[in-house]
């Protein structure tokens, strides 16, 4: 998907894929610092699984935003730098990582990234779409229809606070 204004390309939403990777990893210092940075290597397995269906939007070369995500099942978290498992059957859009380069805050480009995922979910039958909500992010995700969900399990759990304590597992349902 190609957006213009007066014959000139914006940007451009994509599969993300390897070739991405170096632009990926600037962003998710730029936004996110040391602290949640996830490794080249491990971004590089996530996208050899077969689960997995994450968006890039670049303008040339240039990464502008990217979001990570696999199909899952609801209730499922995946601990920060782990891998996209998946689990069948599927009925859940996890959202792993989503960033903006700072420099195009504002310019909606989250919104386009997130609503494109979201139609492909639904078109896929997919039911729910779920996410952990990091650096007080929790406004964000509400207004854009996710509610707080206490993970089911022990080792789910352990897996949220791998975030944080304010680490929070959103869902919503995608009907």
């Amino acid at each position: 998907m190609r957006f213009h204004s007066n014959d000139q390309p914006l940007w451009s939403l994509e599969p993300l894929t390897a070739q991405h990777l170096d632009g990926l990893m600037q962003v998710q210092l730029a936004c996110y610092g040391a602290d949640f940075m996830e490794s080249a290597a491990l971004y590089a397995a996530r996208l050899a699984s077969p689960v997995q269906c994450s968006l890039v939007i670049v303008q040339g070369s240039e990464v502008l935003a990217y979001l990570a995500a696999y199909r899952s099942v609801l209730g499922k978290v995946t601990p920060l730098h782990g891998g996209f498992a998946g689990a069948a059957p599927a009925d859940t859009l996890y959202l792993h990582d989503m960033a903006v380069a700072p420099a195009r805050a504002g310019e909606g480009l989250a919104s386009a990234l997130l609503q494109a995922m979201l139609q492909q979910a639904q078109a896929d039958g997919l039911r729910y779409s779920a996410l952990v909500s990091v650096m007080g992010s929790q406004p964000y995700w509400q207004r854009k229809g996710y509610a707080a969900l206490l993970p089911w399990s022990a080792q789910e759990r352990e897996a949220l606070l791998s975030y944080g304590e304010d680490a929070q597992y959103m869902a919503q349902a995608l009907v």
